[in-house]
């Protein structure tokens, strides 16, 4: 497939100045490859090129659901969704991920027609449409493409997201929102997540108990408070990565115990290394 052949190494991560909207990543050999639940603040999009896994992942206030996915599947996860991919029983299998600003796709959306401006979740997680499933290998492919110019790989990208707006059952009759009472505190958390944050002071921003909290908080969302605070502080660190961030000071910033402690962390979340992600994008890989 075009883009991939030349591509070496079990992992490479793809980023451009030029398109600050998107990051792609490629994984030959995902068997030694283990999510934490974790979530994107990305809108993300993947294709399984072989072998199988388990998808995992949980609408706020749904049940979790657990989904076996092989090569031909494309999976998707909105915005802030927790979420999870293993391998099954050890077994080999390699996928592609593309991920997408939300504020970049709700531009492209609103003039579709969709949405009322914010980004509209989309209702599938989970299908084996060829063709979507080939376009997106195609739009990944141009983009690990070394030769192929910025203007290309930006029009590439339009035109499959442009695609996908219109994709059958890509959204749900009426738009999805997240109303459960702890929202609040989801974005409490969020915007704090670089303090220091006990389970105290987060339940008594909910207005509840810490035993409360957190039963009610693993119920909507899958994981505890203590995982989501987490959860933010890597994303966190992988935004203050990119900006170039020295990694040990990312690691305090991020209220972490030490840069060892940031980078056992950051890997079992993202499966990379901080410096395999810092890496992406620097001078000696502006090709890339």
């Amino acid at each position: 497939m075009k883009g991939y052949s030349r591509q070496r190494g079990e992992m490479r991560f793809w980023r451009s100045g030029e398109l600050p909207f998107l990051e792609a990543r490629l994984t030959r050999e995902g068997r030694g490859v283990g999510y934490a639940r974790h979530s994107h603040e990305a809108f993300s999009i993947g294709a399984v090129l072989a072998g199988r896994s388990l998808y995992e992942y949980q609408m706020p206030g749904e049940p979790w659901r657990a989904v076996p996915v092989s090569e031909g599947a494309v999976v998707v996860m909105n915005p802030f969704e927790i979420h999870a991919c293993n391998p099954i029983d050890d077994t080999p299998w390699s996928y592609v991920m593309l991920y997408a600003d939300a504020r970049w796709l709700s531009d492209l959306q609103r003039e579709a027609g969709i949405g009322d401006g914010g980004f509209r979740p989309l209702a599938m997680h989970m299908t084996r449409a060829p063709a979507l499933y080939r376009d997106l290998l195609g739009l990944c492919g141009t983009l690990f493409e070394d030769d192929c110019p910025p203007v290309v790989k930006a029009a590439a990208s339009e035109t499959f997201f442009r695609r996908l707006s219109t994709h059958p059952g890509a959204y749900r009759a009426e738009p999805w929102r997240d109303d459960s009472a702890l929202q609040p505190v989801v974005d409490f958390i969020r915007g704090h997540c670089t303090e220091c944050l006990p389970l105290e002071r987060i339940a008594a921003e909910a207005g509840l108990s810490p035993a409360h909290l957190v039963r009610s908080f693993k119920r909507q969302y899958g994981i505890t408070p203590h995982a989501f605070v987490t959860d933010c502080r890597v994303r966190h660190g992988q935004a203050a990565l990119r900006a170039g961030g020295a990694i040990a000071d990312v690691a305090l910033e991020c209220r972490f115990a030490d840069q060892s402690h940031f980078q056992r962390t950051f890997k079992r979340f993202t499966a990379a290394t901080p410096d395999q992600y810092r890496r992406v994008g620097r001078p000696q890989d502006s090709r890339r």
